[in-house]
């Protein structure tokens, strides 16, 4: 059967077509055979514009009629407006046919960044504008806003989120219906039910974001221009990472002024069929111990017990148990991540901020994985706990399940965003392995710890038993001490990283050591009246009082939350603004103040002690908490603050010391001319010693003064290449974009070159490793042959052959598990650091260091 045309033409039509065609071919035969070459040319161009006329008219209709047909198919509907994009793609979804969901991406409107924005004069009223490059996205939502039955604004739950709905208002116009939603998850359930029962804005949230963000304005753009005058442009302070920073530099001088002082422990080994376990001395009584700082005490005990057995005197066996904790907050996530997973604050919370929008999953779609990740609370919903509690009972039997569930409080007197639930799963469905391969790396590991916190926070409490066994002789008393889990209960799926680490090192846990060493925290079967004579010892060990360590992202974030500075939401930028501004690097993991977050420290310290009072910035938060509950007017407490803050401001403008133009002398004479002496100038990376004679004697040196008030020049750091124009010496120094080399005769010679390890790129055989910053301020090494060769590397390389594919260079890395220790760019090969000649010599600088150490003891 032939297929029907989809064209119906008159058959009259037809036929006189076909004549008319026939007589054109028999009049016209010759002529076209003559004219077909040259009308080719035009027939083509000619057929060519009429078919883009076509196509143009056409797209235009088509265009057209798709505008008016996308207007009509939208209908009525409701328009809902979230913060990020990938929320909106989540809800969508959930909401369906009826439902327009639009991202605001973040704030809409911020205070102008070339003024203050802020009129005082007019009872601090303030000036908001559309951020750079939400144009655009304001008049889309406007344009949806028009046709819309009604709108929601659903932006997060915390005070920016009410922000960020009060500001969408303002821009839309108040003539439609509209409503504020909020879900502490993004999940069906939540999203449907807050969307049937919808709340109002909340005008006492959004001014106390307003005041925040009023008295963030004030300090940064009033303090910031002093410290451009007096130190140097480009640096500034603020409100709350200014206190941060004091409390970062005050452990620094804590450090510095610390004095090691000389301790001893006394440890021996005895074992008891075929098991060993470790005694060590406690005390010259039994109740009451003896801290040994003599050496002479140490030799008498060690030579009265030598060679003799020890006396059980007495045996306690004592059943501890231990408690679950409560799931997530804000905080206590951030310091758990960065203690089991090695995450920064940032690194955290952009991790968890995707697990709560919305991960797409192979056989669910899109889900998001966990509650709001911006809370202080660690209260449970009901139906949560119900499902929780069976998950368990399920999962683990009715041994693991508490008895009762278990109702945390939060500790304290903060109420803010404990409306909220703590940090949880959203679906006991979604196990960390059913969603295995669906997320990244990052949000596995961080769901899995979010996962195994929460299951834990509801099973039963762990018992342990714990022995301690008290042996004596010649009024010397050694203590030997041993533990074991009896019962696992909620270790099972969680440890907290604090408890952890006691664990290993000898407290809790059974260690799987290897038969014949010492197990820590095992012991054998003792009774009272049983002695032994160690196999092993007695012997000293010698050991030094350390300082307070420096501060890592966990422990900086507790202190943070004790000290009430900021909220947990913002810790991440806390810490992020400190490092970007150059006031602190980040070492080895620990927090290192720079010598200009020292000095700008101290002089905000000086200048305005009371914004940098830890318990000013602390009894800001509660005055916004007050706000937020209506309880105080925020015009009231923006009068107060700055009734104070504009005297200390003008007395801080002639007051503050001029670094710039400071001249200190130090009485060290010039190493480079006669009668030149070295003071002390303020540059743009920090302090050094300038002639006198400058610009005479041009002649520079670092130093380091000590607590006592000396000072000490510093050995010039010489690259290990020459200038190549004048061939003097290339000195070493620090930039704002990190380590470069400049001819010592500068500026006589203004040769300025990258910084390069001596290390030949096994790549190209020409370029050497330069040292360069990302955008970010990571550091990473690049061959200094670039373009022409590409070869990069995150990590520092050092010359070393891989033993398993032999490759020239391995790149340093440090780790939890591995360590530190070398890789292969290559075949990532790892290679322990104490098997390296560097490692050895790392080594045996230490052990110099420390024989030093004991020297000037």
């Amino acid at each position: 059967m032939k297929r029907a045309s989809p064209f119906h033409l008159n058959k009259d039509v037809i036929m006189a077509s076909s004549e008319a065609v026939e007589e054109t071919k028999s009049s016209k035969k010759t002529a076209k055979k003559t004219a077909k070459a040259s009308s080719k040319k035009k027939t083509t161009k000619k057929k060519t514009t009429t078919s883009k006329k076509k196509t143009a008219k056409k797209k235009t209709a088509k265009t057209t009629k798709k505008k008016t047909t996308k207007k009509r198919d939208l209908g009525d509907y409701s328009l809902v407006i979230v913060e990020s994009p990938s929320k909106a793609k989540t809800i969508k979804k959930y909401l369906g046919k009826g439902y327009q969901v639009v991202a605001s991406n973040g704030h809409i409107k911020d205070l102008p960044k070339s003024k203050l924005g802020v009129d005082i004069k007019e009872n601090f009223q303030i000036d908001l504008v559309p951020i750079t490059g939400k144009k655009d996205k304001i008049e889309r939502i406007q344009e949806l806003a028009k046709d819309a039955t009604a709108i929601y604004l659903a932006p997060d739950m915390d005070r920016e989120g009410e922000a960020i709905a009060h500001h969408l208002a303002e821009e839309i116009g108040k003539k439609k219906k509209m409503y504020r939603v909020v879900f502490n998850a993004v999940t069906k359930s939540a999203v449907n039910n807050a969307i049937e029962n919808p709340t109002e804005l909340n005008k006492s949230m959004y001014e106390s974001q307003q005041t925040r963000r009023i008295l963030d304005r004030l300090v940064g753009y009033k303090i910031s221009p002093i410290l451009w005058d007096k130190v140097q442009r480009g640096i500034s302070a603020g409100r709350v990472q200014s206190v941060a920073l004091r409390i970062i530099v005050e452990r620094e001088d804590e450090i510095n002024a610390f004095e090691p002082e000389q301790w001893f422990s006394i440890h021996g080994v005895c074992e008891k069929d075929a098991q060993k376990f470790e005694v060590k001395y406690y005390g010259e009584s039994a109740t009451k111990k003896t801290d040994l700082t003599e050496k002479d005490l140490v030799d008498k005990i060690l030579s009265d017990v030598k060679g003799k057995s020890l006396d059980v005197i007495d045996v306690k066996k004592k059943e501890r148990k231990q408690n679950p904790t409560p799931p997530f907050t804000t905080s206590k996530l951030q310091q758990e991540a960065a203690n089991k997973l090695g995450f920064t604050a940032k690194r955290t919370m952009m991790t968890a901020q995707k697990l709560y929008e919305g991960i797409q999953l192979t056989e669910h779609g899109m889900q998001g994985l966990i509650t709001y990740m911006r809370t202080d609370s660690v209260r449970t919903a009901p139906e949560a706990m119900g499902a929780l509690r069976e998950f368990i009972l399920d999962k683990y039997g009715k041994d693991y399940l508490s008895v009762e569930p278990i109702e945390y409080k939060k500790k304290g007197s903060s109420k803010v965003q404990d409306a909220h639930e703590a940090i949880r799963p959203t679906n006991l469905a979604f196990t960390p392995d059913s969603v295995r391969g669906d997320l990244e790396p990052d949000q596995q590991k961080l769901y899995e710890l979010i996962w195994n916190k929460f299951i834990s926070s509801q099973m039963s409490q762990a018992i342990i038993d714990q022995t301690t066994v008290m042996m004596e002789r010649e009024g010397h008393f050694f203590k030997a001490n041993g533990s074991i889990i009896k019962f696992p209960g909620f270790r099972t799926v969680y440890l907290e990283a604090a408890a952890e680490k006691r664990s290993r090192k000898g407290g809790d846990d059974e260690d799987d050591n290897d038969a014949g060493e010492v197990k820590s925290g095992l012991l054998p079967v003792i009774n009272t009246g049983e002695s032994f004579t160690p196999i092993e010892g007695p012997t000293e060990q010698e050991h030094w009082t350390s300082p307070p360590p420096r501060f890592n992202e966990a422990s900086l974030v507790k202190s943070l939350e004790e000290f009430g500075i900021g909220r947990p939401s913002t810790y991440a930028a806390i810490i992020s603004n400190i490092q970007d501004r150059g006031y602190v690097e980040k070492t080895e993991n620990r927090f290192l103040p720079t010598e200009l977050g020292i000095v700008v420290c101290r002089m905000l310290v000086e200048s305005f002690p009371n914004v940098m009072d830890i318990k000013f910035t602390a009894g800001v938060e509660e005055l916004l908490d007050q706000i937020e509950d209506g309880t105080i007017k925020y015009k009231k407490v923006l009068k107060e603050f700055w009734k104070e803050f504009e005297v200390t401001l003008e007395k801080a403008k002639e007051e503050m010391k001029n670094l710039k133009k400071q001249l200190i002398p130090t009485g060290i004479n010039c190493l480079k001319c006669e009668d030149g002496e070295y003071h002390i100038k303020w540059g743009r990376n920090g302090q050094f010693f300038a002639c006198s004679n400058y610009p005479d004697c041009n002649s520079t040196q670092d130093f380091k003064k000590h607590l006592d008030g000396s000072y000490e020049i510093l050995p010039k750091n010489w690259f290990h290449d020459n200038c190549p124009n004048c061939q003097k010496r290339l000195e070493v120094k620090k930039g704002k974009y990190g380590r470069f080399v400049r001819c010592e005769d500068y500026p006589q010679c203004d040769t300025t070159l990258p910084y390069t390890l001596d290390i030949t790129c096994p790549e190209c055989n020409v370029g050497k490793f330069a040292e360069k910053k990302s955008r970010y301020g990571k550091i990473f090494y690049g061959c200094s042959n670039y373009p022409n060769c590409e070869n990069a590397s995150w990590t520092k390389p050092y010359v070393q052959d891989c033993p398993s594919c032999g490759y020239g260079i391995m790149g340093f890395k440090e780790t939890k598990r591995d360590g530190k220790h070398l890789e292969c760019a290559k075949c990532k090969f790892k290679l322990e650091w104490e098997q390296t000649k560097y490692g050895k010599e790392e080594l045996e600088k230490q052990r110099q260091e420390e024989e030093a150490l004991k020297g000037s003891h």
